[in-house]
């Protein structure tokens, strides 16, 4: 399993349910990782997409600690071993935890490699990606070249965990 988001300079990744950047390049690059395989994402981040639906072209888990949710398209799961069961039989280089904050946080440790975007800027936020360079099983593996869209300079960087838990209990 993979996580994929886009990072502020100190680790920030929202703020009042909204993404903090609308970067073309960045966008692109998520629709084409993700595009066939399985995203898992909490209800606040599904609720923030646009008109509150599933991303198309994949298949979408909501973690969602209320049992009447219910959405065309998606798939719930009330706990995060319950997010892992119904991915057990998936490659895991095709399922993707892309937000928000406590799914990273619940999820993150079963995965292998996260992809980020590191945005050179630091706007308010409420939300946070855990930051992996104080992680003791994270490491840096990819750094590419330093990209501008309007005021923003972001770079995409590959990190890999050394030790990612088991996410079929195997």
């Amino acid at each position: 399993m993979n996580a994929i988001a886009a990072v502020s300079a100190a680790w920030g990744i929202g703020r009042e349910g909204d993404l903090l950047f609308r970067i073309a390049g960045d966008l692109r690059r998520f629709r084409a990782m993700t595009t066939g395989g399985t995203v898992i994402m909490g209800r606040k981040t599904l609720d923030s997409l646009p008109g509150g639906g599933p991303l198309p072209n994949r298949r979408n888990i909501v973690l969602t600690r209320d049992p009447r949710f219910s959405r065309p398209g998606v798939e719930t799961a009330a706990s995060p071993e319950e997010a892992l069961a119904l991915t057990a039989g998936e490659d895991p280089e095709r399922v993707w935890l892309c937000g928000g904050g406590e799914v990273y946080r619940l999820l993150l440790p079963y995965c292998r490699r996260c992809c980020l975007t590191r945005v050179y800027a630091d706007p308010p936020c409420d939300a946070w990606f855990p930051n992996l360079d104080r992680l003791g099983s994270w490491r840096l593996l990819r750094a590419e070249a330093v990209l501008s869209e309007g005021e923003l300079a972001y770079q995409f960087l590959e990190y890999g965990n050394d030790a990612p838990l088991a996410r079929d209990g195997g």
